[in-house]
Protein backbone atom coordinates (compact mmCIF):
# COMPACT_ATOMS: atom_id res chain seq x y z
CA UNK A 1 0.00 0.00 0.00
CA UNK A 2 1.42 3.31 -1.18
CA UNK A 3 2.73 5.87 2.03
CA UNK A 4 3.59 9.52 1.33
CA UNK A 5 6.81 11.07 2.34
CA UNK A 6 5.09 12.17 5.79
CA UNK A 7 5.03 8.42 6.68
CA UNK A 8 1.21 7.99 6.71
CA UNK A 9 -0.58 5.36 5.12
CA UNK A 10 -2.69 6.91 2.03
CA UNK A 11 -6.29 5.75 2.08
CA UNK A 12 -7.66 4.03 -1.93
CA UNK A 13 -11.38 3.53 -2.35
CA UNK A 14 -12.55 0.19 -4.01
CA UNK A 15 -15.73 -0.98 -4.62
CA UNK A 16 -14.54 -4.37 -4.28
CA UNK A 17 -13.61 -3.66 -0.84
CA UNK A 18 -9.58 -4.02 -0.99
CA UNK A 19 -9.51 -0.42 0.67
CA UNK A 20 -7.89 -0.41 3.53
CA UNK A 21 -9.60 0.31 7.48
CA UNK A 22 -9.43 3.41 8.75
CA UNK A 23 -6.79 4.34 10.54
CA UNK A 24 -6.55 4.08 14.66
CA UNK A 25 -7.01 6.92 16.35
CA UNK A 26 -3.90 8.69 18.08
CA UNK A 27 -4.09 7.81 21.77
CA UNK A 28 -3.36 11.06 23.74
CA UNK A 29 -0.31 12.25 25.23
CA UNK A 30 -0.02 13.32 29.14
CA UNK A 31 0.17 16.78 28.19
CA UNK A 32 -2.70 16.37 25.55
CA UNK A 33 -4.80 14.94 27.87
CA UNK A 34 -5.48 18.52 29.16
CA UNK A 35 -7.46 19.57 25.90
CA UNK A 36 -9.23 16.37 24.52
CA UNK A 37 -11.65 18.70 23.91
CA UNK A 38 -10.01 20.46 21.03
CA UNK A 39 -11.82 20.49 18.00
CA UNK A 40 -10.79 18.87 14.53
CA UNK A 41 -10.63 20.46 11.34
CA UNK A 42 -13.32 20.56 9.07
CA UNK A 43 -15.67 21.92 7.03
CA UNK A 44 -18.30 24.99 4.80
CA UNK A 45 -19.48 26.05 1.33
CA UNK A 46 -17.51 28.29 -1.12
CA UNK A 47 -19.54 30.31 -3.58
CA UNK A 48 -18.77 30.09 -7.22
CA UNK A 49 -18.92 32.86 -9.60
CA UNK A 50 -20.25 33.45 -13.18
CA UNK A 51 -19.41 31.03 -16.10
CA UNK A 52 -16.85 32.87 -18.00
CA UNK A 53 -14.30 31.42 -21.21
CA UNK A 54 -11.10 32.44 -20.11
CA UNK A 55 -9.63 29.89 -18.26
CA UNK A 56 -7.61 32.88 -16.66
CA UNK A 57 -10.99 34.97 -15.69
CA UNK A 58 -8.77 38.22 -15.09
CA UNK A 59 -11.16 41.06 -14.11
CA UNK A 60 -11.55 44.62 -14.85
CA UNK A 61 -9.08 45.50 -11.80
CA UNK A 62 -6.66 43.12 -12.89
CA UNK A 63 -7.14 40.14 -10.77
CA UNK A 64 -7.17 36.58 -11.12
CA UNK A 65 -9.91 34.76 -9.94
CA UNK A 66 -7.46 31.58 -8.46
CA UNK A 67 -8.32 28.65 -6.01
CA UNK A 68 -6.26 28.61 -2.68
CA UNK A 69 -5.45 24.86 -1.24
CA UNK A 70 -4.42 24.84 2.60
CA UNK A 71 -2.00 22.05 3.13
CA UNK A 72 -3.12 21.58 6.64
CA UNK A 73 0.61 19.81 7.93
CA UNK A 74 2.59 21.54 5.66
CA UNK A 75 2.00 25.15 6.60
CA UNK A 76 1.84 26.32 3.13
CA UNK A 77 -0.98 27.13 0.56
CA UNK A 78 -0.91 26.33 -3.22
CA UNK A 79 -2.63 28.90 -5.51
CA UNK A 80 -3.90 26.92 -8.41
CA UNK A 81 -6.29 27.80 -11.10
CA UNK A 82 -9.67 28.35 -9.99
CA UNK A 83 -10.95 26.54 -13.76
CA UNK A 84 -10.00 23.82 -15.95
CA UNK A 85 -6.61 21.59 -15.50
CA UNK A 86 -6.57 23.44 -12.18
CA UNK A 87 -3.06 24.11 -12.83
CA UNK A 88 -0.57 24.95 -10.01
CA UNK A 89 0.01 28.98 -10.15
CA UNK A 90 2.39 29.18 -7.14
CA UNK A 91 2.58 28.32 -3.30
CA UNK A 92 2.81 30.80 0.04
CA UNK A 93 4.45 29.64 2.95
CA UNK A 94 2.16 30.60 5.82
CA UNK A 95 3.84 29.87 8.80
CA UNK A 96 6.93 32.42 8.20
CA UNK A 97 7.07 33.47 11.86
CA UNK A 98 7.05 29.79 13.12
CA UNK A 99 10.18 29.83 14.99
CA UNK A 100 8.51 33.29 16.99
CA UNK A 101 5.23 31.28 18.00
CA UNK A 102 6.98 27.79 18.80
CA UNK A 103 9.56 29.95 20.95
CA UNK A 104 6.41 31.00 22.38
CA UNK A 105 4.70 27.76 22.62
CA UNK A 106 7.55 26.66 24.39
CA UNK A 107 8.20 28.89 26.86
CA UNK A 108 4.59 28.84 28.24
CA UNK A 109 3.22 25.05 30.00
CA UNK A 110 -0.35 25.85 29.12
CA UNK A 111 0.24 26.80 25.84
CA UNK A 112 2.80 24.10 25.10
CA UNK A 113 -0.26 21.58 26.30
CA UNK A 114 -3.15 22.59 24.02
CA UNK A 115 -0.08 22.54 21.12
CA UNK A 116 0.66 19.26 21.63
CA UNK A 117 -2.54 17.79 21.88
CA UNK A 118 -4.39 19.57 18.69
CA UNK A 119 -0.96 17.18 17.67
CA UNK A 120 -2.09 14.08 19.15
CA UNK A 121 -5.63 15.02 18.24
CA UNK A 122 -7.49 16.78 15.70
CA UNK A 123 -3.63 16.89 13.86
CA UNK A 124 -3.85 12.98 13.68
CA UNK A 125 0.50 13.17 15.04
CA UNK A 126 1.04 16.19 12.89
CA UNK A 127 0.69 20.22 13.60
CA UNK A 128 -1.84 21.82 12.26
CA UNK A 129 -0.81 24.86 10.50
CA UNK A 130 -3.33 26.02 7.74
CA UNK A 131 -7.26 25.59 8.55
CA UNK A 132 -8.84 28.51 6.32
CA UNK A 133 -8.21 31.04 4.32
CA UNK A 134 -9.46 33.93 1.88
CA UNK A 135 -7.99 36.44 0.15
CA UNK A 136 -8.50 40.16 0.77
CA UNK A 137 -10.52 41.54 -1.85
CA UNK A 138 -7.55 43.53 -3.58
CA UNK A 139 -6.05 40.37 -4.08
CA UNK A 140 -2.94 41.41 -2.37
CA UNK A 141 -3.17 39.14 1.11
CA UNK A 142 -4.53 36.07 2.42
CA UNK A 143 -6.05 35.90 5.63
CA UNK A 144 -4.90 32.48 7.27
CA UNK A 145 -6.49 30.53 10.42
CA UNK A 146 -3.91 28.52 12.17
CA UNK A 147 -5.08 25.93 14.62
CA UNK A 148 -2.09 25.21 16.35
CA UNK A 149 -0.83 28.72 16.70
CA UNK A 150 -4.56 29.74 17.70
CA UNK A 151 -4.40 32.48 15.80
CA UNK A 152 -5.38 34.40 12.10
CA UNK A 153 -2.46 36.24 10.43
CA UNK A 154 -2.56 38.13 7.23
CA UNK A 155 0.47 36.90 4.66
CA UNK A 156 1.28 39.73 1.78
CA UNK A 157 1.17 38.04 -1.27
CA UNK A 158 4.10 39.88 -2.93
CA UNK A 159 6.37 39.58 0.03
CA UNK A 160 5.27 36.28 1.85
CA UNK A 161 5.78 38.35 5.63
CA UNK A 162 3.42 38.81 8.04
CA UNK A 163 0.95 42.50 7.79
CA UNK A 164 -0.99 41.42 11.04
CA UNK A 165 -1.76 38.89 13.77
CA UNK A 166 -4.71 38.60 15.51
CA UNK A 167 -4.40 35.53 18.56
CA UNK A 168 -8.08 34.46 19.08
CA UNK A 169 -9.01 33.55 22.80
CA UNK A 170 -8.88 30.06 24.09
CA UNK A 171 -5.84 27.70 22.24
CA UNK A 172 -7.02 26.49 19.19
CA UNK A 173 -8.49 28.85 15.37
CA UNK A 174 -10.14 26.88 13.17
CA UNK A 175 -12.97 27.65 10.18
CA UNK A 176 -13.34 31.11 8.96
CA UNK A 177 -16.05 32.98 6.59
CA UNK A 178 -15.86 36.28 4.73
CA UNK A 179 -18.34 38.35 4.30
CA UNK A 180 -20.02 38.81 0.78
CA UNK A 181 -18.85 42.53 0.49
CA UNK A 182 -14.94 40.94 1.41
CA UNK A 183 -14.54 43.53 3.87
CA UNK A 184 -14.66 41.08 7.25
CA UNK A 185 -13.63 37.52 8.07
CA UNK A 186 -15.13 35.76 10.95
CA UNK A 187 -13.56 32.94 12.79
CA UNK A 188 -14.02 30.30 15.50
CA UNK A 189 -12.03 30.22 18.47
CA UNK A 190 -12.36 26.63 18.98
CA UNK A 191 -11.50 26.59 23.00
CA UNK A 192 -13.47 29.30 23.59
CA UNK A 193 -16.78 28.62 22.22
CA UNK A 194 -16.29 32.14 20.96
CA UNK A 195 -16.67 33.50 17.14
CA UNK A 196 -14.62 36.87 16.52
CA UNK A 197 -14.84 39.13 13.35
CA UNK A 198 -12.51 40.66 12.02
CA UNK A 199 -11.58 43.51 9.91
CA UNK A 200 -9.75 41.81 6.86
CA UNK A 201 -7.68 44.54 5.87
CA UNK A 202 -6.01 45.81 9.42
CA UNK A 203 -6.93 42.60 11.63
CA UNK A 204 -8.83 44.63 13.87
CA UNK A 205 -11.94 43.11 16.10
CA UNK A 206 -15.11 44.88 15.08
CA UNK A 207 -16.94 42.48 17.28
CA UNK A 208 -17.81 38.94 18.94
CA UNK A 209 -20.28 36.58 20.12
CA UNK A 210 -20.86 32.93 21.94
CA UNK A 211 -21.50 30.11 20.45
CA UNK A 212 -22.00 26.18 21.64
CA UNK A 213 -18.76 24.11 22.54
CA UNK A 214 -16.34 24.03 20.14
CA UNK A 215 -17.69 26.41 17.22
CA UNK A 216 -17.07 25.55 14.25
CA UNK A 217 -18.32 26.19 10.90
CA UNK A 218 -19.57 29.74 9.83
CA UNK A 219 -21.58 30.91 6.93
CA UNK A 220 -22.90 34.89 5.64
CA UNK A 221 -26.69 34.69 4.80
CA UNK A 222 -28.85 37.25 3.36
CA UNK A 223 -26.52 39.36 1.79
CA UNK A 224 -24.50 39.85 4.60
CA UNK A 225 -26.88 40.78 7.30
CA UNK A 226 -26.90 37.46 9.47
CA UNK A 227 -23.88 34.81 10.24
CA UNK A 228 -24.50 31.51 11.10
CA UNK A 229 -22.01 29.13 13.45
CA UNK A 230 -22.15 25.30 13.84
CA UNK A 231 -21.26 23.79 16.96
CA UNK A 232 -19.48 20.22 16.55
CA UNK A 233 -18.77 19.47 20.34
CA UNK A 234 -16.48 16.86 21.45
CA UNK A 235 -14.65 14.80 18.68
CA UNK A 236 -11.56 13.89 19.92
CA UNK A 237 -12.59 11.23 22.63
CA UNK A 238 -12.63 7.70 22.22
CA UNK A 239 -16.52 7.78 23.66
CA UNK A 240 -18.13 7.84 20.06
CA UNK A 241 -20.76 5.07 21.01
CA UNK A 242 -24.27 6.20 20.26
CA UNK A 243 -24.88 6.27 24.55
CA UNK A 244 -22.11 8.55 25.29
CA UNK A 245 -23.68 11.22 22.93
CA UNK A 246 -24.52 13.04 26.15
CA UNK A 247 -20.80 14.05 26.80
CA UNK A 248 -20.04 15.18 23.59
CA UNK A 249 -21.13 18.37 24.94
CA UNK A 250 -23.58 21.34 23.70
CA UNK A 251 -23.96 21.51 20.41
CA UNK A 252 -25.97 24.24 18.44
CA UNK A 253 -26.61 26.64 15.70
CA UNK A 254 -26.36 30.00 16.18
CA UNK A 255 -27.47 32.96 14.39
CA UNK A 256 -26.33 36.07 15.06
CA UNK A 257 -27.35 40.01 13.18
CA UNK A 258 -23.79 40.03 11.80
CA UNK A 259 -23.74 44.20 12.49
CA UNK A 260 -24.55 43.94 15.86
CA UNK A 261 -23.71 40.51 16.66
CA UNK A 262 -26.09 39.92 18.56
CA UNK A 263 -28.00 36.75 18.93
CA UNK A 264 -31.25 36.17 16.48
CA UNK A 265 -32.03 32.42 16.43
CA UNK A 266 -30.36 28.85 18.27
CA UNK A 267 -31.55 26.24 16.34
CA UNK A 268 -30.84 22.90 18.64
CA UNK A 269 -30.76 20.02 15.99
CA UNK A 270 -31.73 17.32 18.38
CA UNK A 271 -34.93 18.41 18.49
CA UNK A 272 -35.52 18.79 14.99
CA UNK A 273 -33.88 15.20 14.29
CA UNK A 274 -36.18 13.87 17.04
CA UNK A 275 -39.15 14.94 15.41
CA UNK A 276 -37.76 13.61 12.21
CA UNK A 277 -37.69 10.49 13.52
CA UNK A 278 -33.92 9.75 13.38
CA UNK A 279 -32.90 9.98 17.14
CA UNK A 280 -29.84 7.86 15.80
CA UNK A 281 -28.27 10.47 14.33
CA UNK A 282 -25.82 13.17 16.36
CA UNK A 283 -26.89 16.68 16.45
CA UNK A 284 -22.92 17.84 15.60
CA UNK A 285 -23.64 19.80 12.57
CA UNK A 286 -20.27 19.29 10.77
CA UNK A 287 -20.04 20.98 6.82
CA UNK A 288 -23.25 22.52 5.17
CA UNK A 289 -24.32 24.47 2.05
CA UNK A 290 -27.30 26.86 1.43
CA UNK A 291 -29.52 26.49 -1.53
CA UNK A 292 -29.28 29.69 -3.86
CA UNK A 293 -32.72 31.38 -2.25
CA UNK A 294 -31.40 30.10 1.19
CA UNK A 295 -34.83 28.84 1.98
CA UNK A 296 -33.02 25.07 2.61
CA UNK A 297 -30.17 24.30 4.08
CA UNK A 298 -28.35 20.88 3.99
CA UNK A 299 -26.06 19.50 6.07
CA UNK A 300 -23.97 16.94 7.47
CA UNK A 301 -23.22 15.52 11.09
CA UNK A 302 -21.12 13.23 12.60
CA UNK A 303 -20.73 9.74 12.13
CA UNK A 304 -23.49 9.51 9.46
CA UNK A 305 -22.80 8.85 5.87
CA UNK A 306 -24.60 11.03 4.29
CA UNK A 307 -26.85 14.37 4.73
CA UNK A 308 -29.83 16.18 5.34
CA UNK A 309 -31.91 18.74 4.38
CA UNK A 310 -33.98 21.65 6.69
CA UNK A 311 -36.62 23.69 5.61
CA UNK A 312 -35.11 27.73 6.68
CA UNK A 313 -39.06 28.73 7.13
CA UNK A 314 -40.34 25.76 8.92
CA UNK A 315 -37.70 25.37 11.01
CA UNK A 316 -38.01 21.72 10.15
CA UNK A 317 -35.79 18.67 8.86
CA UNK A 318 -37.91 17.63 5.94
CA UNK A 319 -35.40 14.92 3.98
CA UNK A 320 -32.43 12.70 4.74
CA UNK A 321 -30.03 10.98 2.25
CA UNK A 322 -28.26 8.00 2.99
CA UNK A 323 -25.28 7.18 0.70
CA UNK A 324 -23.22 3.75 -0.02
CA UNK A 325 -21.11 2.53 2.52
CA UNK A 326 -17.49 1.36 1.67
CA UNK A 327 -17.13 -1.94 2.49
CA UNK A 328 -13.91 -1.42 3.46
CA UNK A 329 -14.68 1.32 6.03
CA UNK A 330 -14.24 -0.24 9.66
CA UNK A 331 -17.64 -0.07 11.79
CA UNK A 332 -15.89 1.12 14.84
CA UNK A 333 -17.16 4.76 15.29
CA UNK A 334 -13.41 5.40 16.86
CA UNK A 335 -11.47 4.86 14.09
CA UNK A 336 -13.02 8.01 11.96
CA UNK A 337 -11.42 10.87 11.69
CA UNK A 338 -12.59 13.38 14.55
CA UNK A 339 -16.05 11.95 14.55
CA UNK A 340 -16.45 12.55 10.87
CA UNK A 341 -17.39 9.92 8.14
CA UNK A 342 -18.57 11.84 5.60
CA UNK A 343 -17.08 15.64 5.75
CA UNK A 344 -17.44 18.25 2.91
CA UNK A 345 -20.37 19.44 1.01
CA UNK A 346 -20.93 21.82 -1.58
CA UNK A 347 -24.18 22.67 -4.48
CA UNK A 348 -23.81 23.37 -7.89
CA UNK A 349 -24.80 27.65 -8.75
CA UNK A 350 -28.23 26.73 -10.15
CA UNK A 351 -28.74 24.54 -6.89
CA UNK A 352 -29.86 21.47 -8.71
CA UNK A 353 -26.69 19.12 -7.59
CA UNK A 354 -24.97 18.90 -4.41
CA UNK A 355 -21.81 17.29 -4.19
CA UNK A 356 -20.61 14.86 -1.30
CA UNK A 357 -17.25 14.04 0.29
CA UNK A 358 -17.55 10.76 1.79
CA UNK A 359 -14.13 11.12 4.47
CA UNK A 360 -14.01 7.93 5.55
CA UNK A 361 -15.86 5.73 2.50
CA UNK A 362 -13.06 7.07 0.40
CA UNK A 363 -15.11 8.93 -2.40
CA UNK A 364 -17.01 11.72 -3.68
CA UNK A 365 -20.47 12.07 -5.76
CA UNK A 366 -22.71 13.81 -7.00
CA UNK A 367 -26.24 13.81 -5.63
CA UNK A 368 -28.73 15.38 -7.47
CA UNK A 369 -30.90 17.70 -5.61
CA UNK A 370 -34.70 16.41 -6.46
CA UNK A 371 -34.66 12.97 -6.28
CA UNK A 372 -31.40 12.13 -4.12
CA UNK A 373 -30.03 10.22 -6.40
CA UNK A 374 -26.36 9.88 -6.50
CA UNK A 375 -24.49 9.31 -9.54
CA UNK A 376 -20.91 7.36 -10.13
CA UNK A 377 -18.71 6.97 -6.75
CA UNK A 378 -15.71 8.54 -8.14
CA UNK A 379 -12.48 6.82 -5.68
CA UNK A 380 -10.83 9.36 -3.68
CA UNK A 381 -8.24 9.43 -0.41
CA UNK A 382 -10.21 10.79 2.34
CA UNK A 383 -11.48 14.12 0.75
CA UNK A 384 -11.97 16.72 3.29
CA UNK A 385 -13.66 19.05 1.85
CA UNK A 386 -15.85 20.09 -0.90
CA UNK A 387 -16.38 23.39 -3.23
CA UNK A 388 -17.04 24.82 -6.48
CA UNK A 389 -15.10 25.93 -9.56
CA UNK A 390 -14.95 29.22 -10.70
CA UNK A 391 -17.42 28.82 -13.38
CA UNK A 392 -19.63 26.21 -11.26
CA UNK A 393 -18.97 23.60 -13.88
CA UNK A 394 -17.60 21.41 -11.43
CA UNK A 395 -17.06 19.96 -7.89
CA UNK A 396 -13.62 20.42 -5.96
CA UNK A 397 -12.19 18.12 -2.89
CA UNK A 398 -9.23 18.16 -1.37
CA UNK A 399 -8.22 14.84 -1.23
CA UNK A 400 -6.22 14.52 1.92
CA UNK A 401 -5.21 10.65 1.78
CA UNK A 402 -3.46 11.42 -1.42
CA UNK A 403 -2.38 15.06 -1.17
CA UNK A 404 -4.30 16.51 -4.47
CA UNK A 405 -7.25 18.52 -5.25
CA UNK A 406 -9.77 16.90 -7.57
CA UNK A 407 -12.45 18.28 -10.00
CA UNK A 408 -15.54 16.08 -10.71
CA UNK A 409 -18.49 17.88 -13.23
CA UNK A 410 -21.62 18.52 -12.12
CA UNK A 411 -23.27 17.35 -15.09
CA UNK A 412 -21.79 13.87 -15.32
CA UNK A 413 -20.31 13.06 -11.93
CA UNK A 414 -17.21 11.71 -13.28
CA UNK A 415 -13.72 13.15 -12.66
CA UNK A 416 -12.63 15.70 -14.92
CA UNK A 417 -9.03 16.59 -13.26
CA UNK A 418 -6.66 16.50 -10.72
CA UNK A 419 -3.54 18.78 -9.35
CA UNK A 420 -0.92 17.31 -7.23
CA UNK A 421 -0.95 20.03 -3.43
CA UNK A 422 1.06 19.67 -0.52
CA UNK A 423 0.45 17.69 2.72
CA UNK A 424 -2.56 16.95 3.56
CA UNK A 425 -4.94 20.02 1.94
CA UNK A 426 -8.22 20.43 3.36
CA UNK A 427 -10.04 24.23 2.76
CA UNK A 428 -10.32 24.72 -1.09
CA UNK A 429 -11.31 28.46 -0.98
CA UNK A 430 -12.24 30.63 -4.32
CA UNK A 431 -10.13 33.88 -4.21
CA UNK A 432 -8.19 36.69 -6.31
CA UNK A 433 -4.12 37.87 -7.16
CA UNK A 434 -2.72 39.63 -9.04
CA UNK A 435 -3.03 38.67 -12.48
CA UNK A 436 0.73 38.55 -12.99
CA UNK A 437 1.44 36.67 -9.90
CA UNK A 438 3.29 33.38 -9.31
CA UNK A 439 4.38 33.56 -5.81
CA UNK A 440 6.17 35.67 -3.09
CA UNK A 441 9.26 37.85 -4.11
CA UNK A 442 12.24 37.84 -1.84
CA UNK A 443 12.96 41.14 -1.21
Amino acid sequence: MPVCAAGRTRRVFSPSGSARRGPARTLLSLAAAVVLAVTGSATATASASASVSSDARTDAAGLREVMFVGNNWDGTADVIKSTGDLAKIGRINVIPDKDQRLTEIYLNPIKLAFFLGIRQGPGEGHDQFVDDMYSTPDGSAVVVSRPSFADVVSIDLATGKVRWRFPVSGFRADHMAVSPDGKRVAVSASTSNTVHVLDIETGKQLGSFSAGDKPHENVYTDGGKYLWNMSIGEVNTALDDPSMDWTKGDRHITVVDANTYKQVKVIDMRDRLDAFGRQDLSDAVRPVAFSPDESKLYFQVSFFNGFLEYDVATDKITRAKTLPKNPATSEDRTTWVNDSRHHGLSMSPDGKKLCVAGTMDDYATVVDRDSFQEGPLVPTSKPYWATVSGDGKSCVVSESGADQVTAIDFATGRKVASVAVGDHPQRVRIGHVAADWTGPQAP
